[in-house]
């Protein structure tokens, strides 16, 4: 088995005196370092001033074996807490954390976990308060979502160069400029994690089922992914979070199952020969036994003569991918409008394509006739318009949740993302069915899946919307007390629910409770995102939230579906 190594350094920066801690920057501020070798009964904690240029202390005992010194972890996990609740200090220094770590680590590689709670302010990398709302709908409204100071994509290129992967678990109050932070993970292929206005009370659960399963999830470490096509094609560009080597090889320091990347084909000039055609990815990596391997996919694919049976093999939630990760690239380097303009204009280009060359098509001279692969097409482009990651201007979502929305929708596998962008909606107040009971292959059944929009919502029923990211339950002005007793085991109309909602354990004694916890616990089997329930009444301010991903409903400066699917149906039929 591979070592498990454990670097552990303060990334926030203490003050040397920790009580009313207000100096100006000077040698007071310090990098802290924690020894945490074997042998010791209780950790060290060694102190470095000199935040501008910093150095490590002890070279070759910062790290040390997880299962060797569990203990002295622990103590100094027991003891962080203590040490510092009177350190008033919000001053952070993660550009020289940062920097202090790529040395301890940098001549074997691995995975860095930032854990951040305020914005860089101090060295290398610090960043200003830069939400300029002004400057939405200007040539330089795309400065918002890059990197404020070249420090973070220079970093960020150097450890992969060292095979180092960084995740970012980012919890805070007011914005820390995740734009800036997320360079990092986006250029090193790592995870992007976000409690904003984190309490250990409300997200305690979500923060320790997302860390143990970024921990313990399969991994490939040093790995690179090179992808090959038969003569006649070649790869024009990759789409996703890694480093480009080479025009065809993407350096990964490591890869895990949450994470999918995008790729497009296009044709040399010269034909290409025979009936089929090849692409091949192989991917060299280390697993965690310390074994060098590669693993190689091979798709064979049919050459036609007729672009017609291209449009009939479609993967529509393949072209959704990519088309994600397209819209996602471009809303970094242009307007959010031209963006949303871009994916309107793809999608136009698309079926217009399809209705010129297809007679049933041309036939129905009034209506849209969409490629029975691609139904869906129109409608998740709209939810990719109407997300967080591109939707509305400066006032409607905030820079820091834009970049989270964003970083999800380029790293997240095609059903991941379509479950992202159209979430599920499930009747819970309806007794009827097998909803919430095992099946012959021992898999929970889920109620039946309800179109995303309110005219769905019963003021009598209850309903959980759940995009693989959160869980909201509204419950309805008129649901049945006896509905409120048998799952709560209070009056849901006169009591205050506890937000993130809490089902479990399942009252055994009753049956709905029983059937609902089982839906829960099959839409949160183990991934990457832990989903928090949070209760949302008829007729309170949440609503407004919930409201937000009924995307099939007009909202504010957006189109319903119906007027959409007119507004794509007269660009397809112009000239």
């Amino acid at each position: 088995m591979i070592n498990t190594t454990i670097p552990f350094l303060r990334s926030t920066l203490g003050c040397h005196e920790p009580i009313n801690c207000h100096h100006p920057i000077d040698s007071t501020f310090t990098l802290h370092f924690y020894n945490l070798k074997s042998s010791l009964s209780t950790p060290q904690m060694l102190v470095v001033a000199e935040i501008d240029e910093p150095f490590v202390p002890l070279p070759d005992d910062l790290l040390v074996n997880l299962r060797e010194s569990k203990s002295v972890i622990e103590s100094l996990l027991d003891s962080l807490p203590m040490t510092f609740a009177k350190n008033a200090c919000v001053e952070s220094a993660t550009g020289p954390a940062l920097h202090a770590a790529f040395m301890m680590m940098h001549h074997i590689g691995g995975k860095l976990l930032l854990f951040q709670a305020s914005a860089p302010s101090l060295g290398a990398g610090k960043i200003k308060n830069r939400e300029n709302l002004a400057l939405y709908g200007t040539d330089r409204e795309p400065s918002l979502r890059q990197p404020d100071d070249p420090f973070y994509k220079r970093f960020a290129a150097e450890c992969s160069r060292v095979q180092i992967t960084m995740d970012v678990f980012a919890f805070n109050m007011q914005s820390i400029d995740l734009p800036s932070l997320a360079a990092i993970p986006r250029y090193t292929c790592g995870d992007l994690n976000h409690y904003a206005g984190f309490t250990a009370a409300r997200d305690g659960a979500k923060l320790r089922a997302e860390l143990s399963h970024n921990l313990t999830r399969t991994t490939a470490w040093e790995a690179v992914m090179r992808v090959r096509c038969s003569r006649g094609l070649r790869i024009s560009s990759f789409h996703g979070h890694f480093f480009n080597r080479s025009t065809d090889l993407l350096a990964l320091p490591t890869c895990d199952p949450d994470k999918a990347f995008g790729m497009q084909i296009q044709h040399e000039e010269n034909l290409i020969q025979g009936p089929l055609a090849f692409v091949q990815c192989a991917l060299l990596y280390t697993n965690s036994n310390g074994e060098r391997r590669i693993r190689v996919h091979t798709l064979s694919v049919p050459v036609v003569t007729e672009l017609s049976d291209m449009y009939k093999a479609a993967d529509h939630m393949a072209t959704c991918s990519l088309m994600c990760k397209l819209g996602i690239e471009k809303s970094l380097v242009s307007k959010l409008e031209e963006t949303r303009t871009m994916l309107q204009t793809k999608l136009s280009a698309t079926l217009k394509e399809f209705r010129m060359m297809s007679a049933a098509a041309r036939a129905a001279a009034n209506r849209l006739v969409l490629p029975e692969s691609l139904r869906m097409l129109p409608l998740w482009m709209l939810c990719l318009i109407k997300s967080p990651a591109l939707k509305g201007g400066a006032k409607d979502v905030s820079p820091d949740e834009r970049i989270v929305v964003g970083h999800d929708l380029m790293a997240a596998s095609p059903g991941s993302l379509v479950k992202l962008l159209y979430p599920d909606l499930y009747p819970l107040h309806e007794a009827g069915g097998e909803w919430g009971m095992p099946d012959a292959d021992g898999m929970v059944q889920l109620p039946i899946n309800l179109p995303l929009t309110g005219a769905c919502l019963d003021e009598r029923g209850a309903y959980l919307l759940d995009n693989g990211r959160v869980m909201l339950l509204w419950l309805g002005r008129m649901l049945d007390r006896a509905w409120g007793l048998e799952v709560f085991g209070v009056d849901i109309h006169t009591t205050s629910l506890v937000e993130p909602l809490d089902l479990e354990p399942a009252r055994p004694e009753s049956a709905l409770s029983m059937r609902i916890n089982a839906v829960l616990a099959a839409l949160r089997s183990p991934g990457q995102h832990y989903q928090q329930c949070f209760v949302v009444r008829q007729g309170s301010p949440l609503e407004l939230h919930l409201a937000q991903y009924f995307v099939e409903d007009r909202g504010p400066g957006m189109h319903s579906y119906a007027d959409w699917m007119m507004l794509i149906h007269k660009a397809v039929l112009s000239k």
